[in-house]
């Protein structure tokens, strides 16, 4: 690289030491100290004493409920997303982008607007059981039911599985499936063994995609369940927000340590980025 774009390049990585690597070592200082507000940087010391909160079950319980929800919301999310992802690829039209767009413009609102229009959505009382007549959804928001949770989840990622699949679908070459059938494979028989394992590295893209915003999250679960169903995000924003700052350390370095390792995977599987474009 020139000296011309490593200049070019010196804001991002400017920006990329203020905004994650100083926050990281601030984490992990914090989670591995006595640091609290009340605390000097002069009195700060080595404790690992928090550290027993990882045994309890106000941690242990919303830590699997976000493991269960996010691997059931990955797993539902790779069925319709696979399949929406293979209807669009197979569509006979020109301008599939407007397809697209149409598949990942819920994405372009607030995240708690899309949560609070759900809820009033599969609540008993809305606009489309009044035109209706009845509500299609019953009143499962309004009950706090882990199916609104679920709805929420897959509502949300579901684009995140759909373009990744997508893209990789796109980049199949045709005449592999031509071959396929040619060598008289079903059409099922091309799919299986022709189609989905050279578009396995968007699922595991999508996947991933899926899995750690729903592990991490904390604003859907908290809106559609009323607070009744805690992922390990919602313990997280509580330790921060009463002042546990190492209890929330912790936890967020936990977390991230999920990240750096799906990431490290996404790498494995997709070393040049193809189904992120």
């Amino acid at each position: 690289m020139g000296k011309s774009f490593k200049i070019l390049a010196l804001p991002y990585e400017v920006w990329l030491g203020v905004l994650v690597f100083i926050p990281i070592v601030a984490l992990l200082g914090i989670s591995a100290t006595n640091f609290t507000s009340a605390v000097s940087i002069s009195e700060l010391q080595f404790s690992l004493s928090h550290w027993v909160m990882l045994t309890e079950g106000a941690v242990l319980i919303p830590f699997r409920n976000s493991l269960v929800y996010a691997t059931l919301t990955t797993l539902l999310s790779f069925v319709f997303g696979y399949f929406v992802a293979y209807q669009i690829f197979r569509f006979r039209i020109k301008n599939k982008f407007i397809i697209l767009t149409i598949v990942i413009l819920p994405m372009w609102s607030n995240l708690i607007l899309r949560s609070k229009a759900l809820v009033d959505v599969m609540s008993q009382n809305n606009i489309i059981a009044d035109l209706l007549g009845f509500s299609p959804f019953g009143n499962i928001a309004s009950t706090a039911t882990p199916v609104a949770v679920m709805t929420g989840l897959v509502f949300t990622y579901l684009p995140f599985m759909i373009l990744p699949v997508y893209t990789a679908l796109e980049k199949i070459d045709y005449a592999l499936e031509e071959a396929a059938l040619d060598l008289g494979l079903t059409p099922f028989q091309k799919f299986w063994k022709v189609v989905f394992p050279l578009s396995f590295r968007g699922v595991v893209t999508g996947s991933i995609l899926v899995f750690l915003p729903t592990v991490a999250g904390f604003a859907i679960p908290d809106i559609l369940s009323h607070g009744t169903i805690l992922f390990i995000g919602n313990v997280i924003n509580s330790k921060f927000i009463y002042y546990n700052y190492n209890g929330g350390a912790l936890l967020a370095i936990i977390i991230l340590f999920f990240i750096l390792g799906s990431m490290f995977l996404m790498t494995r599987f997709d070393k040049e980025g193809e189904t992120l474009l």
